[in-house]
């Protein structure tokens, strides 16, 4: 048994050494030199050696489209980078100096299909482009849709973009965090909260404020478009009728009208709270006061400590009293550059004492605290309701002097740029087929014909099922404690019932040996038993053949009996009646006597049966007896 647990254990160990080893990362530069180019050339041969073609064609857009862009032809010509510096922060991290380039994706590339590409981190980042033709808000719906890739997943840092309200003075050159825009719209992302953005800035009809109003939240998990490494697709759809819709990947995951579900509402309330209201002096906010016919109880102690000395409480043996619990470090030894005028006199470093290793402790000891039993506390007096409870004061209730009454919120100002303003902490942020238009049909061609082969492509270099298992358990390693027992545990167990039971063999083959004496006298028994039922079967036959004489005997006497009776019956035929009776006696106790061995016979049989092999001696005697008597 201890032998096949300590296989069942080591199969056990080496998976995990195993499952360790393919996560572990390599240390040494030159390794993980090594392995990024060995990774760069197989998926280069994957690239080569996909079992389907992929043929990418630059998507054109159909319909109404204010905006399209596409970075297939490799340059941002109509893109500007913003030159001015961000406020309102340090002057050395103030410059817009983030770096863009054009390239294609890292992982899952289509072939031609290139995009825009964040490449620096920790800076910041403006870049922005002009429409074709202001979106002006009035009787078309709007639908803005781009392409977005966290190729090296995203620590802090936001992919939105902005759609930069239509002005006479708009400087794409000048764009920064403070240029008026009409929606912001997008992912963001800050330690493990995850936002997907939908903020419009709607004007205030009576002073002409502008004030952001910000959608609910999303009602989906939105971590994993942001860990996963994949493309995907953001939408969002604005109606006229001011409902709204945002989609990813083509999935709804949020959706409301702009003026119930935003935060603050479009449309202020009608009344509020008079501010120059001022709660009286005696008003009485209390629900409940203390009882004022309460008295403190005379054994109430108020001066009791809550924490008392453990009376049954003794030192241990052993305890070093006389020795301190921190020493110094006899090895430490004074910095050459202590200036003790300066610095103060120079004192070792404390560490724990060494001899009180072996020790239950040291210094002085003291009894553990335990609970007061007799604690109590400050007594307070009980509460009772309270008589002249007047509820909770409120103001009263003015006209709102800044209220109005906005039903047209989509109707916002209209733009004409759209832009991105960026700080993030990682790099590599990939985006791509941005578009601008009034048709969702028109959006969802332009996102088949460009998104959809991403999709494709990435469904097809999926990971294996183990690939998967594995990345699963970077982010969650107690998975591998499951792993490990979901795979060792059938083995085990398999090992367990099914190895070969050697020392159990040997011990039941010894065990067999002992009772082959018992064996053997088991068997001369039977046969001794077999010996006794022929011996009686043999009697019980020869008093069968000794009963046949008889009867036959038997029945010649009654034969001359017979004839002596009808020869007295002549002789005698003037006989009384009470001679007759007396032959009739005889004749039935005849018939009695050659009928009892029979009955004999069979009483004796069942005695024989019941009584077994050690009382058939006593049966066949008196069997003898038996005949013997009739006999006689």
């Amino acid at each position: 048994m201890r032998l096949r647990w300590s296989w069942t254990f080591i199969f056990l160990l080496a998976i995990a050494v195993v499952a360790w080893a393919e996560v572990d990362e390599p240390e040494d530069d030159e390794e993980e030199a090594f392995v990024e180019d060995s990774a760069e050339v197989e998926a280069a041969e994957a690239d080569a050696n996909v079992s389907f073609q992929v043929t990418y064609k630059t998507p054109v857009p159909t319909g109404e489209v204010y905006f399209a862009e596409t970075f297939d032809d490799g340059s941002m010509g109509r893109w500007h980078l913003s030159k001015t510096m961000k406020e309102d922060v340090d002057e050395d991290i103030a410059k817009y100096d983030g770096k863009w380039e054009v390239e294609a994706l890292k992982e899952n590339k289509v072939p031609g299909d290139l995009g825009l590409v964040l490449k620096s981190r920790a800076k910041h980042h403006a870049i922005a482009a002009m429409l074709d033709k202001a979106f002006v808000f009035k009787n078309k719906p709007l639908v803005v849709q781009y392409e977005v890739n966290f190729q090296d997943g995203i620590d802090c840092g936001g992919a939105y973009i902005k759609l930069l309200t239509d002005s006479a003075d708009l400087d794409l050159e000048q764009f920064h965090d403070r240029t008026p825009y009409t929606i912001m719209f997008g992912p963001d992302k800050c330690g493990e909260d995850y936002k997907l953005h939908f903020i419009f800035r709607h004007k205030n009809p009576l002073n002409s404020d502008m004030e952001e109003k910000h959608a609910k939240r999303a009602s989906v998990d939105l971590k994993k478009f942001y860990t996963d490494k994949k493309t995907h697709l953001y939408t969002l759809v604005l109606n006229p009728d001011n409902s709204y819709e945002i989609f990813i990947d083509q999935s709804s995951v949020s959706q409301g009208s702009l003026l119930i579900d935003v935060v603050p509402p479009v449309n202020p309330p009608k009344e509020i709270d008079d501010p120059k209201d001022r709660k009286p002096e005696d008003w009485d906010e209390r629900a409940k006061i203390p009882d004022p016919d309460a008295a403190k109880p005379d054994d109430w102690d108020e001066e009791a400590p809550a924490m008392v000395e453990d009376p049954g409480a003794l030192k241990p043996d052993g305890w070093l009293d006389d020795e301190p619990e921190l020493v110094p470090d006899p090895s430490a030894e004074k910095p050459a550059d202590w200036d003790e005028e300066m610095d103060g006199e120079w004192e070792a470093p404390q560490i724990p004492n060494p001899a009180c290793e072996t020790a239950p402790g040291c210094g002085t000891w003291k009894p553990p605290m335990i609970n007061n039993p007799q604690y109590k506390g400050k007594w307070k007096a009980p509460l009772i309701d309270n008589p002249n409870y007047q509820g909770v004061w409120s103001p009263r209730k003015v006209p709102n002097p800044d209220y109005f009454e906005d039903l047209h919120p989509f109707r916002m100002s209209s733009f004409r740029a759209v832009g991105l303003e960026l700080w993030s902490m990682t790099s590599d942020i990939y985006f791509d087929n941005f578009i601008i238009t009034s048709e969702k049909a028109v959006a969802d061609r332009w996102a088949s014909d460009s998104w959809g082969l991403k999709k494709l492509v990435a469904s097809a270099n999926e990971p294996g099922m183990l690939s998967q298992l594995v990345l699963a358990a970077e982010d969650r390693p107690w998975l591998w404690i499951i792993y490990i027992l979901t795979v060792g545990l059938p083995i085990g167990l398999g090992v367990l019932f099914c190895w070969p039971k050697k020392a159990t063999d040997e011990y039941v083959y010894k065990k067999v040996d002992t009772p082959k004496a018992e064996s053997v006298e088991e068997e001369e028994q039977e046969e001794e038993e077999e010996e006794e039922d022929e011996q009686v079967e043999a009697e019980a036959d020869a008093e069968a053949e000794g009963e046949v004489a008889e009867e036959a005997a038997e029945t010649e006497t009654a034969g001359a009996k017979a004839d002596l009776e009808e020869k007295m019956e002549e002789a005698e035929e003037g006989a009384g009646d009470e001679d007759e009776d007396e032959d009739e006696e005889e004749e039935e106790d005849k018939e009695e006597e050659a009928s009892k061995p029979n009955d004999t016979v069979s009483d004796d049989e069942m005695k024989e049966a019941d009584e077994g092999v050690h009382s058939s001696g006593d049966g066949q005697k008196q069997a003898v007896r038996k005949r013997r008597v009739r006999k006689d």
